[in-house]
């Protein structure tokens, strides 16, 4: 069968195999084929061979952590045939730590959880893949090749979760929210903030394309503005750029009480100027509260299909700006702009 593999390590390793071994039933009972996978920035940096790891024993990685496949069997009986699934990406140490142990893997203690197409577990960008029925979600059928986008969207979830947790210690309630960066995951989390009822702000660079259009669409506000700009205070900040003046710049601009969570990952060698002492005095005087949270567990890949399910269909679908046939995978792992979410297609959905 086809698999996008790399060998970790070596730059530029992608390739299409046409002869990769069938799923191993060890890597579980659930057998899936491939619809498609979506691509980030993660792949290419594993592309890049910035990081990334194979399966014990084994040379090559198939790459592929955003995943979209229909049911062909599932002996334990939890899935029906054609079933619409995802596999959820992290799975848990084999110690355990205490956060594995109870199903939040995602805070991983110790580090060594696993990851579908990222480290030690292979990905699903192959014709055919197997799981754990517990590990993998079912999607509402109606939402088709849209169902790529739950991975990103657990991950948006969970970031929702625990921001509604830090609004839960004062009697204040937030009325409105800033997401930096307009990719997916900035998108999808102003989708959230919106089906929560706030008022939504999105910031980007970008001023033409589709990004304005979308935000707009959702019903939320558009800013290609400087931070220090915008006009209001933000109750709420997701940042998802990683970008390095905008991480420090929003923790500066949330307002008293206020909540920021950091979904961007900042590549390293980059220093600015930063008044540390008033950013702290900032911090600690108007109670605000500073996090990162990344990947997801069952119960937010289960509330991403929630609200996937719950969301303009149409809308969605523009989230999704190309899709590429498995056989010409070079063109979608390529950086064009305009892009928002890049899907590889395997079969139709």
């Amino acid at each position: 069968m086809r698999a996008l593999t790399v060998t970790p390590g070596k730059k530029d390793s992608l390739r299409l195999s046409q002869d990769f071994s069938e799923p191993d039933e060890r890597e579980g009972a659930l057998l899936v084929e491939a619809v498609a996978v979506g691509v980030c920035g993660t792949d290419r940096e594993i592309i890049a061979a910035d990081y990334g790891e194979a399966p014990p024993g084994e040379e090559v990685l198939v790459l592929g952590h955003e995943s979209l496949g229909r049911v062909v069997e599932d002996p334990t009986g939890q899935f029906e045939f054609g079933d619409l699934v995802a596999g959820i990406v992290r799975h848990p140490d084999p110690v355990p730590c205490a956060n594995c142990a109870a199903g939040e893997w995602d805070m991983c203690r110790n580090g060594q959880y696993t990851e579908h197409g990222i480290k030690g577990l292979d990905g699903f960008a192959r014709d055919r893949w197997r799981i754990e029925p517990e590990h993998a979600v079912k999607l509402d059928r109606s939402l088709g090749m849209l169902g790529v986008l739950l991975e990103p969207t657990s991950v948006v979830a969970k970031a929702w979760e625990l921001i509604d947790r830090f609004t839960e210690r004062d009697p204040w309630e937030p009325a409105n929210v800033l997401v930096t960066g307009a990719g997916p995951i900035g998108l999808l989390a102003a989708l959230l903030g919106r089906q929560r009822g706030l008022e939504v702000h999105v910031l980007d660079r970008a001023t033409d394309g589709p990004k304005p259009q979308l935000t707009h669409d959702l019903g939320a506000t558009y800013h290609s503005k400087p931070l220090g700009d915008l006009g209001f205070t933000p109750d709420l900040v997701l940042e998802c750029t990683g970008a390095p003046s905008l991480v420090f710049g929003v923790m500066d601009a949330v307002g008293p009480c206020g909540v920021v969570c950091l979904t961007g990952v900042s590549t390293g060698g980059h220093q600015i100027p930063v008044d540390g002492g008033a950013l702290n005095r900032a911090l600690v005087l108007e109670n605000n509260v500073v996090f990162g949270s990344v990947n997801a567990n069952a119960r937010h890949w289960k509330a991403g299909a929630d609200a996937l399910a719950g969301a303009n269909k149409k809308w969605l679908n523009r989230l999704i700006t190309r899709r590429v046939p498995v056989d010409d995978y070079a063109e979608a792992y390529a950086v064009r702009d305009g892009d928002i979410k890049v899907v590889v297609e395997f079969a139709t959905s």
